[in-house]
């Protein structure tokens, strides 16, 4: 590690994201830089972009920025609507938060669903507010997909169906940066306008890359809106990305790293990825209930295959614990975020990843409760490889 003295073995990064670069991956991202103007390049643009439209589920556009998942939330909001809008945001925890803050900071107005930070959204209360909504004020419902913050997922058909139900033609606009290539989407069918994403969760890359797919419908808004943008507008990025290129200078080397990604995922089958996360998900959830603890989420419906976010008990500090494993195992774990903080560690089990590395994260946690003088349960490492084994 950076600025740390020398500790033999691999550091198990089992943070929610930024997520493992395997090999491979970091392989690819290791040719020469070549002209981004050339026949080449604009091979590796289309290929690209046809891969992420597999992962998205979609027939329709996808941008891809040199930017982190930030600058896609920013994409999905200037293009589409214009300042003194009104969007519906469910405030489902700490990434939820943060958008509602962007839009807020662009002049756009919001409505913020309150929740207690342990479920997903709420389809019926969403329904429940736009059948009010008679004059049509809101145009658009902002979700995120996979809560990273808390381990709770949100049902994103679910939404749509709400949405349908309560003939609102406002624009659904998803965020699934730590979801996308880990658990199931499906922009298409789901019937969702704008999807954001990133590259350092599911897709196995390092930060650096974002996403926006783009139904037909957002992209005929995207025609009428009135926010000033440059960087982020999609037709500059759809009419460059026809011919293989982009509007600016692209990450040319995490472009190569992103075919890599989507190769790697298709070889393994998308159906067979997400088989893998909610399973080793089960496997977490075992072993933290083995061991007396509570899982944040407190919905089955809504576990996320991602992450598993853990309660301490009262009167023990998260934080420390997560500086105990660090220090005396080599193992960073997530930290609880703004009004968690302290209270909850984040175990991530996304990305590169298979029973060894998730019985090494687990094992890892139960020496560091017992390290940290935290009441529990031995045990649960144990439980979770019995499960594991009769679930090959």
């Amino acid at each position: 590690m950076i600025n740390s003295k020398y500790q033999p073995g691999k550091h198990f990064l089992q943070l929610p994201g930024p997520s493992n670069v395997p090999d491979r991956i970091l392989r690819a991202m290791d040719y020469p830089t070549i002209d981004h103007r050339g026949p080449d390049f604009q091979v590796l643009t289309k290929d690209c972009i046809e891969g992420m439209k597999s992962i998205f589920k979609t027939k329709d556009n996808v941008v891809i920025y040199t930017a982190s998942g930030t600058g896609a939330w920013e994409a999905a909001l200037v293009n589409t609507l214009d300042e003194g809008d009104l969007v519906l945001m469910v405030e489902t925890g700490h990434f939820a938060s943060l958008w509602q803050t962007m839009a807020l900071k662009l002049g756009i107005k919001t409505e913020f669903l309150k929740t207690d930070w342990r479920r997903g959204v709420e389809p019926q209360k969403l329904f429940d507010r736009l059948i009010e909504d008679k004059e049509g004020k809101i145009k658009a419902v902002c979700v995120v997909h996979n809560e990273t913050s808390t381990g709770c997922t949100s049902r994103i058909k679910e939404v749509r169906e709400a949405m349908n139900n309560a003939k609102h033609d406002a624009l659904l606009m998803v965020d699934t940066i730590s979801g996308l290539a880990s658990m199931d989407f499906q922009h298409d069918e789901w019937g969702v306008d704008v999807t954001v994403s990133g590259s350092q969760k599911g897709l196995m890359l390092p930060p650096g890359l974002s996403f926006n797919a783009i139904s037909k419908k957002a992209l005929e808004k995207s025609k009428h809106s009135s926010y000033r943008r440059s960087y982020w507008d999609w037709e500059d990025q759809i009419n460059s990305n026809k011919s293989g290129s982009f509007p600016y200078t692209p990450a040319t080397n995490l472009l190569y790293g992103l075919k890599e990604a989507i190769t790697m995922l298709h070889e393994e089958g998308l159906e067979n990825v997400f088989k893998r996360h909610d399973r080793h998900a089960k496997a977490t959830r075992i072993a933290v209930q083995a061991w007396g603890l509570e899982v944040l989420c407190v919905e089955e419906r809504d576990y996320s295959s991602v992450l598993t976010a853990v309660k301490l008990p009262a009167g023990y500090d998260a934080d420390e614990l997560r500086k105990i494993i660090l220090e005396k195992l080599n193992m960073s774990l997530g930290n609880g975020l703004s009004k968690l903080a302290g209270q909850v560690f984040r175990i991530g089990h996304l990305g590169d990843f298979n029973d060894l590395m998730l019985m090494g994260t687990l094992s890892g946690v139960e020496m560091g409760l017992s390290l940290a003088g935290i009441p529990h349960q031995k045990g649960g490492a144990s439980r979770a490889s019995e499960y594991l084994a009769n679930n090959i």
